[in-house]
């Protein structure tokens, strides 16, 4: 495998191309070329900025001397996703005097991406956004395909817009820096890929955990650049989530039941982190699946069987009550009429949206720990 840039295109109404690999964000020439007028707002956290607002801003500036640059830093972690910390970032727009040609670029992981996008698609009704995603959960999910939003008491991600980058700047050097969990937490994002819609691709995941788990540049690379190309795939033909995008979701009604009942704890706590949420979510949606009837058991078991082996969580944690999960699955956006709607499968690489699930049948799964 060669650690050669990588390049995806993401086609539909607003196409925009993905960048990956090593070095990108001092690349300052592919960092300004998608920067259409002179303001720029970076958005990073008190985690990321440390390592790499300065040497992005040097680098924009270096390319584009005319351009006028600020920047909004917010504490790093899910409890920063709040429309607090949305008003904060607009502010720091309005204090550039960002015009309608400005671009927000966010610089860090989900948490950055979600709430500078969702100020990008706010301010004069939508401005430029660049994503330059830091983790490798960002890389693969929540940069690409325009989902931005904040959390609210009530629910994650119940605030937002649909606003679609104008591009996407993957360094996959700086996943060097990033905490073993946060790795362990994207590659369950990675894995869901190979869930939803190919079964090679869950092999190779098999094969290569060794090399994902060692950090490998070109086995990382790989990765991203597959589980990009699926969601490009798919957010190119449903880009409103009106059908086939929901797939995306597998596990994830599940996962952010549970990080909401957690109350999106700051970092270093117990509380389970997105990836995590979602490689239980998974597990409960396969269990669900084969209860229902449509899956083979031992299916369920290969996804567990892997997800323990990449050091991932496959249990709901303890102390969580099932009533209250199922209370807050039943804000899910997928649903309808009040009907769950959720992603399941019929075994690995065929998931499917299933309408009006049994509520009686997903407490059975929500109650009953492996």
């Amino acid at each position: 495998m060669s650690n050669a840039p990588r390049t995806v295109a993401v086609g539909g109404g607003s196409p925009y191309l993905i960048h990956i690999g090593p070095g990108l964000l001092g690349d300052g020439g592919l960092l300004a070329g998608a920067v259409r007028g002179r303001h720029v707002l970076l958005v990073s956290d008190d985690t990321v900025a440390p390592l790499y607002l300065a040497g992005v801003r040097a680098a924009l500036q270096d390319a584009r001397p005319d351009l006028k640059i600020g920047q909004h830093v917010i504490p790093a972690g899910e409890a920063s996703k709040t429309l607090h910390h949305f008003g904060g970032a607009i502010d720091a727009l309005a204090a550039l005097g960002a015009t309608r040609d400005a671009c927000v670029l966010a610089l860090g992981g989900g948490v950055v991406g979600d709430l500078a996008g969702f100020a990008a698609a706010c301010w004069m009704r939508g401005v430029d956004c660049v994503q330059l995603p830091t983790t490798l959960l960002s890389m693969v999910d929540s940069s690409v395909g325009g989902k931005t939003a904040v959390d609210i008491a009530q629910g994650k991600n119940l605030v937002g817009a649909f606003h679609p980058p104008r591009a996407v700047i993957a360094d996959t050097a700086a996943l060097r820096t990033l905490p073993t969990r946060e790795l362990r937490a994207g590659l369950a994002e990675v894995i869901k890929y190979g869930c939803i819609r190919d079964p090679l691709f869950f092999r190779w995941l098999q094969a290569e955990r060794g090399a994902l788990l060692a950090g490998d540049d070109a086995a990382l690379a790989q990765a991203i650049a597959r589980s990009c190309e699926h969601k490009a795939e798919i957010v190119e033909r449903d880009p409103l989530e009106k059908g086939e995008r929901a797939l995306l979701n597998l596990g994830h009604t599940f996962g952010h039941a549970i990080e909401t009942a957690q109350g999106y704890g700051a970092p270093g706590n117990d509380n389970l982190n997105h990836g995590e949420a979602v490689a239980v979510g998974m597990v409960l949606a396969a269990r669900l699946s084969a209860a229902l009837g449509m899956a083979d058991a031992a299916d369920t078991d290969t996804l567990r069987e892997l997800l323990l082996a990449y050091g991932l969580p496959v249990a709901i944690p303890a102390g969580l009550d099932p009533e209250a999960l199922l209370a807050h699955m039943r804000l899910d956006k997928k649903n309808i009429a009040g009907r769950l709607r959720l992603v399941l499968w019929r075994g690995i690489g065929k998931a499917e949206v299933v309408p009006d699930v049994d509520e009686a049948a997903v407490l059975v799964v929500l109650r009953a720990q492996p």
